[in-house]
Formats: structure tokens, C-alpha cells, sequence
């Protein structure tokens, strides 16, 4: 067969990696063959060890420090947005290959962990490689993990491809691969779960490989910003949080939706409205309380004002 290559490499024979450790030496130990353009995958977790991210106590009690806020719960489970941004399952917090009684905890970083880890590689190997720091995440939607990219140096992490043309001539919109993320996972075939190979070179990619002085933005750049995911709340938690109506949940929901967007909900209470000066009027009778509700979970607000008989709604301010 012949055509584009690439290929991972996740050698055996890394020690256990403990605080204070030098893992830039280890790893280039591990790797001896590196080349310019490779791509240099390292697990979250040996360099959360490495930099003494390791905790005493379980996955419940690390939670509350490692969360942001909460983005839905069943059962024994917790997904939280982390203080990085991250939406993950215990906040990433990880019980497994540790020492019973203690936790790893995410690096502080990762971004600035896979640039330092870059550097000192660079210095070691002479070399000019990427770096990319993973973690294991579920998916919307989809049974099963995968892994991801959490930190990188030096690589682009999601190639933009709109405005191309395909080889029918349709013009691309929106697809942008992040590549980043199917590095890691790529990485991880090598890897394995049990093999305690946390350490991986991928090869065949050199065009996403940024010269030594960039290090590029970093996985941070994969990050929906707050109000711009889709689901930023689990279907039970938006429903509650609807309710409540905290305005510290509003960005969650993102900016406030079209009039004609919360018209159509209103439809559903059969509640008729009307345009008036960027707001809507409620011509009808309707339950204020569901009102309030819808409006809130579209970004707009009950207005409130003792002139109108009717109930006026306009979108909120930030």
C-alpha cells in the first residue's frame, strides 16, 4: 500500500514516576529515535505526578477544589466544568495506578506543562518536537472513552479547512478537525490502558509541528467558552436551573436567543405575542411563572414595570 503514514510508538520500560521526578529526561530516555516533527503524547497523569499533584483522600473528597461548577450528576456520577474549562467526569480526577488512599489530581496547567516538558526535550534531544498531555474523556452522545488533548506545546491543535473547496466544488464551512485530539487518541491505541506505557511518539504529522519558538495556543484553544456549548447543563440540570432562575446560571445559557426563537416556545403555552421596541408583549393570559421560565432559558427577562398590563419581555443584559 502507499499513501500518507502515520504511526505511534509507546515504548515499555518507563518507570513509576514520582514528585520531583525529571520527566523531560525520562521521556527522552524512553524515545531515543526522536525526529524533527514528531509528536511527543505524555498521559495527565505521570505529569501530575511528576509535579506533585498526587493527594491524599478519595475522588469525593478532591471534587469540590477541582470544580468550577457542576454540569450534571446520575447516580454516582459527576460531570464538572474544571477550573481549566475542562467538562469531564470527576473533574478528572484519577483513583487508578496510584497508591490506595490517594488521588491525581489534573495538572495546575497543562498547557504550560506541555511547553516547559517541550523546551527541556528540545534541550536534551536537539530536536524540534510537539508536545501533547492527555486525559480520558466520555463523549455526548457516544458509549465509551477516548482520549483528548488537555495540554500542548508547539502544535497546531485544530486545522481550519473553511472556505476550502472539496473536490466537488462545495465550499467548507465549519470543519475543523482537531487534531490535537486525534493525536491523543491515536496515541492511546499504542498505549493501552493497562500496559503502563504512558509515554507515546507519534510520527507521519510533521506538518502540524510549529517551529521551536511557537508553542502555539495551546489545547486551551479546544475550549467552548461559557455560554457558547450547546450543553452547557445536563437535560435535568437546565430544567432546574431554568426554574430557579439564579442569574449566576445565565452565561450558561448563552447569549439571549432570537425574539422569533422565544416566540415559538410561548407558542406552546399558548401565549400569543407582539414586537414591540426589541422586546415581546404577551397579548393573552399566560402563567407568568412558565413565562418567566422560558424566558429565562432563552436569555430574556419578565420586564418589570406597574404601566403594562401585559406581560413585556426583553433580553437580558449582561
Amino acid at each position: 500500500m502507499s499513501g500518507p503514514t502515520v504511526s505511534a510508538t509507546a515504548p515499555d520500560g518507563l518507570p513509576e514516576v514520582r514528585e520531583g521526578d525529571d520527566l523531560a529526561a525520562m521521556v527522552a530516555g524512553a524515545l531515543p529515535d526522536l525526529a524533527d516533527g514528531d509528536v511527543v503524547v505524555v498521559t495527565s497523569k505521570v505529569v501530575s505526578k511528576a509535579e506533585g499533584r498526587v493527594v491524599p483522600g478519595t475522588r469525593e473528597e478532591a471534587l469540590p477544589g477541582e470544580t468550577a461548577r457542576v454540569v450534571a450528576r446520575r447516580g454516582p456520577t459527576t460531570i464538572v466544568r474544571t477550573h481549566h474549562g475542562l467538562v469531564l467526569a470527576a473533574g478528572g480526577i484519577d483513583a487508578s495506578n496510584v497508591e490506595r488512599g490517594s488521588v491525581v489530581l489534573l495538572p495546575l496547567d497543562p498547557d504550560a506543562s506541555a511547553r516547559a516538558l517541550r523546551a527541556e526535550l528540545r534541550r536534551l534531544t536537539g530536536r524540534n518536537v510537539a508536545v501533547v498531555v492527555t486525559d480520558t474523556a466520555g463523549r455526548a452522545w457516544r458509549e465509551g472513552q477516548t482520549d483528548l488533548a488537555v495540554g500542548a506545546a508547539g502544535l497546531v491543535v485544530a486545522e481550519d479547512f473553511a472556505g476550502r473547496i472539496d473536490a466537488h466544488g462545495n465550499e467548507l464551512a465549519v470543519t475543523a478537525p482537531a487534531v490535537a485530539d486525534e493525536l491523543a487518541g491515536l496515541a492511546e491505541l499504542a498505549q493501552g490502558k493497562l500496559g503502563a506505557r504512558p509515554v507515546a511518539a507519534v510520527r507521519g504529522r510533521a506538518d502540524l509541528v510549529l517551529p521551536p519558538e511557537d508553542n502555539g495556543p495551546g489545547a486551551v484553544a479546544l475550549v467552548r467558552a461559557e455560554g457558547a456549548d450547546l450543553f452547557g447543563f445536563g437535560a435535568r440540570e437546565a430544567v432546574v436551573r431554568a426554574v430557579t432562575g439564579d442569574p449566576a446560571d445565565r452565561v450558561v445559557f448563552g447569549t439571549p436567543a432570537p425574539a422569533e426563537e422565544l416566540a415559538a416556545a410561548l407558542h406552546g403555552l399558548q401565549a400569543r405575542t407582539t414586537a414591540y421596541d426589541g422586546g415581546l408583549e404577551i397579548t393573552d393570559e399566560a402563567p407568568r411563572q412558565l413565562v418567566a421560565v422560558l424566558a429565562f432559558a432563552h436569555g430574556w427577562v419578565v420586564e418589570e414595570s406597574s404601566r403594562h398590563r401585559r406581560l413585556r419581555l426583553r433580553p437580558a443584559t449582561p
